[in-house]
């Protein structure tokens, strides 16, 4: 039997002893980048890069340019750490059969319906979409009080330009639970439809939840 020591502290020893799902962030990171720079370690190294990102998902949105501009990463470190996290969204990206397509606001509706309709706030929500309307993104721009959800149209074109989207749908509740549109839900459609057309991405829809209840605003006439 082959005794294993219990002070590993190199992650690749670490690695082949315990296995990489065992290996913090930091730890992986530093494998991928393999060495540090003089003054720094490679851990270091990692940390730096770690400190520039809100969570690790974020990984996938740097750019070879922002890479190299953490210390001790260079264009060839830079180079395989985006080889890398290609390979990984490759490997996680679903196929177009098991995302989710949306064809009509009631598709909107049967998505999010029965987690919006019991918020006691104003969650104001995008759901991005590429060519061929199939959801690749959701996310929560704004949570407001009861009676206000102010949403800035470049919090909102940021996310969907970042992620590649084609289209986007709004999306927010009415704590109140009655989905009439108010005079503030048409002018923020409106101006979201504004910036659309300034950066080529469509607002398709606003939609409205209620308890139990929607509104399209396109379904409307009002878009």
């Amino acid at each position: 039997m082959i005794d294993i020591p219990l002070d590993i502290d190199k992650p690749r020893e670490r690695l082949m002893v315990y296995g990489a799902d065992k290996l913090t962030n930091q730890e992986l990171l530093s494998l991928i980048i393999g060495s540090g720079v003089r003054d720094e370690s490679v851990y270091q190294v990692s940390e730096n890069l770690l400190n520039q990102i809100d969570n690790i998902k974020d990984l996938r949105y740097l750019t070879l340019q922002e890479l190299t501009q953490v210390k001790g990463i260079g264009d060839k470190k830079a180079a395989t750490m985006l080889a890398v996290i290609e390979l990984a969204q490759r490997m996680h990206t679903h196929s177009l059969e098991q995302r989710i397509k949306i064809n009509s606001p009631q598709c909107v509706a049967d998505l999010l319906m029965e987690r919006m309709r019991y918020f006691t706030q104003e969650h104001f929500i995008v759901l991005m979409l590429n060519t061929k309307n199939y959801v690749i993104h959701e996310h929560t721009i704004f949570i407001g009080s009861l009676n206000a959800s102010i949403v800035h149209p470049r919090e909102i074109f940021r996310e969907a330009i970042k992620r590649s989207a084609a289209n986007i749908i709004a999306v927010h509740n009415h704590p109140s639970g009655c989905a009439e549109p108010s005079y503030e839900d048409i002018e923020a459609t409106r101006r979201l439809v504004s910036v659309g057309e300034l950066v080529g991405i469509d607002l398709l829809d606003h939609i409205i939840i209620g308890d139990g209840t929607f509104v399209s605003i396109k379904e409307r006439g009002q878009l």
